[in-house]
């Protein structure tokens, strides 16, 4: 977002039409009171925390895996202070890390295992922090593991349906992976807490060639009535191409 100050850019938010601000989790908590006393004099409100911890959930090192739960728990409080939705966290990127203890469990079932209990800590501590722990399947270039909205519901489902875990749909990864981006939805239905937008090259939505309106109708349909993000490249001016950005999208809404 353009603008030399968090007051700015929410000005230019409001001004193009936009109703949400998503904040990097990185040193968020040092920017809390910050983000409390600038939301409250604006119409624009935090609607969610992209990542921002260290470490990974899923390598073979405790102290890894340790690291990104205890920075992800700190997000997670910070998350509640400033009234987002939920904190989106991906297991990891790339290929897998853990072994292959086969025929006790192969990697991805091991993944399967430990994913589902490190999630039911942060869903404890997104609960009781009146947030979400938002789990974001990603595209099979970014992972190898858990890359449709089905998966990501299946280990919500494994670690017993808790208030505080839920998952988002990405336009941009179900571009590549859902065979029809709004049946998925449909069938994801109120597991899905948050949605990124980005059009197919990962441009602002109305630069590539993704239809938005069967998902936004589906959207509609399921009663999805919180925050939608952009999650993309700007390519040109963005005083002129974010307002266009808004406007393009609410022309594809139902």
């Amino acid at each position: 977002m353009p603008g030399d100050s968090l007051a700015e850019k929410l000005a230019n938010l409001e001004k193009w039409g936009y109703e949400g601000i998503e904040f990097h989790g990185n040193e968020l908590g040092g920017r809390v009171d910050e983000i409390q006393q600038a939301c409250a004099q604006s119409s624009v409100k935090p609607s969610s925390i992209c990542a921002g911890y260290s470490g990974c959930f899923l390598d073979p090192d405790p102290e890894e895996r340790n690291l990104a739960i205890e920075d992800s728990k700190k997000i997670l409080w910070a998350a509640g202070q400033i009234g987002a939705v939920g904190m989106i966290f991906v297991p990891l990127f790339g290929p897998p890390r853990l072994p292959d203890l086969s025929p006790y469990a192969d990697q991805i079932e091991l993944e399967k295992r430990l994913i589902v209990e490190i999630a039911k800590d942060l869903a404890e501590t997104a609960a009781a922090n009146n947030t979400l722990a938002i789990l974001e399947p990603l595209n099979r270039y970014e992972t190898h593991f858990i890359n449709r909205l089905e998966q990501a519901v299946e280990i919500v489902q494994a670690a017993g349906d808790p208030p505080g875990l839920k998952i988002m749909a990405d336009f941009f990864h179900m571009n590549i992976e859902e065979p029809h981006i709004e049946e998925s939805i449909r069938a994801a239905g109120d597991y899905i807490a948050h949605v990124h937008l980005a059009d197919s090259i990962r441009w602002l939505p109305g630069y590539g060639h993704l239809d938005f309106r069967p998902g936004f109708q589906a959207l509609a349909d399921i009663g999805f009535d919180k925050y939608m993000a952009l999650e993309c490249s700007v390519p040109g001016d963005p005083y002129e191409d974010l307002p266009g950005a808004a406007e393009y999208l609410r022309d594809q809404m139902p």
